[in-house]
């Protein structure tokens, strides 16, 4: 009997492996923006489906005569921008819903140099995180607001786990049929455009000979 319930709860252990190994990471990066006075941006892209919740968490370190800025996009065909900020300092915490299947969500940062300080050059560090899915939900505040015991918490974090797991299943479902009938439909023109090449030579044959016939007849070749 007991050996029988180690073997249930080492299984349940390895289910709930395998499910937190199947989630999508913290994306989390440190860099340097150097400053200009018109400044490219500088964007950190992250794959992130429809309807997914991203956390942004960026922290911006100090610098004199300076001013970072920071946008929130898609590089879906919509183009769409979710968030648009000036001089943010310090940590800034923003939270988006993505709205395409199309494309990453990009956070894009701009580092304007003050014109009266020009002449050196002029750097702040950014720290970023991005939380993506599952990953982005404060358990700990559901916790305390639906009174939840540490078992109900970790039942409900391998619920958001396995949501995200199926709706990962069903895009990439969704993307096979599309490349199938993409693939269906290549078939089916380069298959018209084979019978047109076909008819075409052939009425140009038949054209060639009965043009050859004719001009032989008139310079007195053939009866």
């Amino acid at each position: 009997m007991r050996t029988a319930l180690r073997l249930s709860h080492l299984s349940a252990l390895l289910l709930t492996t395998l499910l937190l190994l199947c989630t999508a990471p913290t994306h989390a990066i440190k860099f340097e923006l150097q400053a200009y006075r018109y400044p490219p941006a500088k964007c950190v892209w992250n794959n992130a489906h429809a309807g997914a919740l991203v956390i942004v968490t960026a922290n911006v370190g100090p610098g004199d005569g300076q001013r970072v800025d920071i946008e929130i996009v898609d590089s879906g065909p919509e183009k769409n921008v979710y968030l648009s900020k000036r001089g943010i300092n310090g940590e800034a915490r923003f939270a988006i819903t993505a709205h395409t299947d199309e494309g990453d969500v990009g956070v894009c940062f701009k580092n304007y140099l003050d014109v009266a300080e020009g002449g050196q050059t002029r750097k702040r560090v950014i720290d970023l995180d991005v939380d993506i899915g599952a990953d982005a939900v404060d358990y700990n505040a559901i916790a305390n607001q639906e009174s939840l015991s540490a078992l109900e918490t970790e039942m409900r974090k391998l619920e958001g786990v396995v949501k995200e797991i199926v709706d990962e299943m069903n895009y990439l479902k969704k993307r096979e049929e599309r490349f199938q009938s993409t693939n269906m439909s290549t078939r089916k023109r380069v298959q018209k455009f084979a019978w047109f090449t076909l008819v075409a030579l052939i009425c140009l044959g038949v054209w060639q000979i009965f043009h050859l016939r004719a001009f032989f007849k008139r310079k007195y070749l053939i009866d």
